[in-house]
Formats: structure tokens, C-alpha cells, sequence
């Protein structure tokens, strides 16, 4: 997968949207552009698309019970760059993980911030 279908695939969900915060800091910008995909109704971040070192990168938040799984179960995922390392792993893209796989866990991160439906009272 690359990154225009990482995008593409990221603006499947409902209400997501790209944005660059870091568009003018080369701090942040080792190889490319940093690329948050957020949700529309609360900002917050669901996918940072990124290059380091020559790779594709991608930060997924994760319940902290299956990032440590998915550490374990393949190389190229490892505790999240610049990220708090519990609650988001970091994919290299394009190395053992499969893209059903990337997309099952691109998913997972989307429902983890999208926001909560409120009880009725």
C-alpha cells in the first residue's frame, strides 16, 4: 500500500478528513509531510501518515492489551514514534503486515476516537 491509498482508505470513514498540523515545521517532516486524519466532529487523530528513514509510516491508537499483541506478532509494528507508547503502535507500511490487516487496525483506531454516542436520559 502506498500513501495515496493509505489516504484514500483513511477517507472512507465517516466524517474523516487530512489535515497537515505540522505543514511548516521541518521538525516533524524527516522525510515527508506528517498527515493526521482526524474526525470531523472532535479533531482528534486517528491515523498519522508520515515517512522515516525511507519508509512509510502509519500511528495507530490501539487498546493496549493488542498493541502489545501486535508487537509480538509481527516486526514492523513497534510502540509508537513521537506517540505514547500504551495507546498507539507504529506500522511500517509494505513489510510483514498484510493490507487486510493494516486495514483491520487503521479501522480499530477510527472507532477508538470517533466520538461516543450519548445515552438518552
Amino acid at each position: 500500500m502506498n500513501r495515496q491509498e493509505l489516504i484514500n482508505h483513511c477517507l472512507t470513514f465517516p466524517a474523516a478528513y487530512e489535515d497537515y498540523p505540522f505543514d511548516n515545521d521541518s521538525a516533524h517532516s524527516d522525510d515527508g509531510k506528517w498527515l493526521l486524519m482526524r474526525h470531523r466532529a472532535n479533531r482528534k487523530g486517528f491515523a498519522h501518515i508520515y515517512e522515516r528513514n525511507g519508509k512509510l509510516c502509519i500511528n495507530l491508537k490501539c487498546e493496549p492489551l493488542e498493541a502489545d499483541f501486535l508487537r509480538k506478532a509481527f516486526k514492523d509494528v513497534t510502540p509508537g514514534w513521537h506517540m505514547n507508547k500504551t495507546h498507539w503502535n507504529t506500522v511500517y507500511l509494505n513489510g510483514d503486515v498484510s493490507d487486510d490487516e493494516l486495514k483491520r487496525q487503521i479501522e480499530m483506531s477510527y472507532e477508538l476516537v470517533k466520538p461516543k454516542a450519548r445515552k438518552q436520559k
